[in-house]
C-alpha cells in the first residue's frame, strides 16, 4: 500500500506537468492521476486525490473528496472556484498569479499602441487602394492610470515609463512603486480616473470591485480617454460603458474580458462604435502550461516538504 500522495491534474494539456514533475525529481515521491475536462472522476481519484490541479471545478466534486489537502487553480482569477458551495472552508487554495508577466504587459502595450496609432485605419484604407494622411496621436507625455498595482500593472508601468508615459494607479497597499509617479488608495480613484488619458483595469473580481466602472467613475474620466479592461469581466457596468461612448463621454474602449465569454453574439459591445473586442488575448501564451507547471511543481515540493505555498488565495479578499 503506497503512502505517496495521489495528485489529480485535471486539464486538457497534462503532458508539461507531469515533465516538470519529473525534471524536479517529484515523481517517485506522488502518484499522478490525469483527468480531461469535461471527465468526471473516478471513484478511485475522488476517494484518493491529495492534491488537484484544474482551470475550474463543477460544484458537488470537492464535497467527494475526503483525502484532499491542497487545490492549485491554473488561473489567476479564483472567483468560480470561491463561489463553489462546496468549497471546503479550511482547504488551502493556490493561484496562478504571476504565470501572466511575460503576455498581459505585451498585449496591454499593444493595445495602448493601437489606439493611439492609426495602422488599423491605414490597412481599412489599403483594401480599397485609398491613400489617406493620418497623424498618430503620441504617447510620450501621455498618463496612464493603473486601477490595481499588482505585478502585473508593474511590469506594464516600467514599459509605459520607458515609452515616455507619466503613469499614476492605485492599489490595496499604496508605495512606492518603480516606473510609477504616485500610487494612491481604493479610495481616491477618482483623482487617477480626472487625470488619466488612458484607464488600465487590472482590478480581481471581488464583491467590493462588482460594476466598479459605472456612470458615476466614466464621468470623472477625461472627455478623450480611453478605458482599458484587462481584469475581469465583472469590474465594468456593460451599458453604463455603452452608453459612455455612444455618448462621447470617453474617447473609446480595449476589452479583453467579459462577464460571459465568448461574448455573446448580440451583445452590444460587438456593434459599439469605439469599443473594440478582444477574444480574451491578454494571458495566453504558446508556452503558458510551462509557467503554470513551474509554479505548480514549487509549491508540490513545497507542500511535500510541508513548506508554505506561494500564491495563496486570501478568501476574505477575495484573490
Amino acid at each position: 500500500m503506497t503512502t505517496r500522495p495521489h495528485i489529480l491534474l485535471w486539464t486538457a494539456a497534462p503532458a508539461p506537468y507531469v515533465e516538470a514533475i519529473k525534471a524536479a525529481g517529484l515523481a517517485e515521491r506522488v502518484v499522478i492521476h490525469t483527468l480531461a475536462p469535461g471527465a468526471k472522476p473516478s471513484a478511485e481519484q475522488m476517494a484518493q486525490a491529495e492534491v488537484l490541479m484544474a482551470y475550474s471545478i463543477p460544484p458537488g466534486v470537492l464535497g467527494g473528496m475526503p483525502k484532499l489537502r491542497w487545490a492549485q487553480a491554473m488561473m489567476a482569477g479564483v472567483e468560480n472556484w470561491l463561489a463553489l458551495p462546496d468549497l471546503p472552508p479550511a482547504l488551502p487554495l493556490t493561484c496562478a498569479r504571476g504565470t501572466h508577466e511575460e503576455s498581459m504587459p505585451e498585449n496591454i502595450i499593444g493595445a495602448l499602441f493601437h489606439v493611439a496609432k492609426p495602422y488599423a485605419a491605414a490597412v481599412e484604407n489599403q483594401k480599397s487602394g485609398k491613400w489617406v494622411r493620418m497623424v498618430p496621436e503620441p504617447l510620450t507625455g501621455k498618463t496612464l492610470g493603473i486601477l490595481g498595482v499588482g505585478m502585473i500593472g508593474q511590469k506594464v508601468a516600467r514599459i509605459a515609463a520607458t515609452l515616455g508615459m507619466r503613469v499614476i494607479g492605485t492599489r490595496r497597499r499604496p508605495g512606492p512603486v518603480p516606473g510609477v509617479e504616485s500610487v494612491l488608495p481604493a479610495e481616491r480613484t477618482a483623482e487617477v480616473l480626472a487625470q488619466a488619458d488612458f484607464v488600465l483595469l487590472l482590478l480581481p473580481a471581488t464583491r467590493e470591485t462588482e460594476n466598479f466602472i459605472d456612470a458615476g467613475r466614466l464621468r470623472q474620466m477625461k472627455q478623450g480617454a480611453w478605458l482599458l479592461n484587462f481584469g475581469r469581466g465583472q469590474l465594468v457596468k456593460d451599458d453604463d460603458l455603452v452608453a459612455a461612448v455612444k455618448e462621447k463621454r470617453i474617447a473609446g474602449a480595449v476589452l479583453d474580458v467579459y462577464r460571459q465569454e465568448p461574448l455573446p453574439a448580440g451583445h452590444p459591445f460587438w456593434a459599439t462604435p469605439g469599443i473594440i473586442v478582444l477574444p480574451h488575448l491578454g494571458g495566453p501564451h504558446p508556452q503558458r502550461d510551462k509557467f503554470v507547471a513551474r509554479l505548480f511543481v514549487d509549491n508540490l515540493a513545497r507542500f511535500l516538504d510541508g513548506k508554505p505555498l506561494r500564491e495563496v488565495v486570501d478568501r476574505k479578499l477575495g484573490y
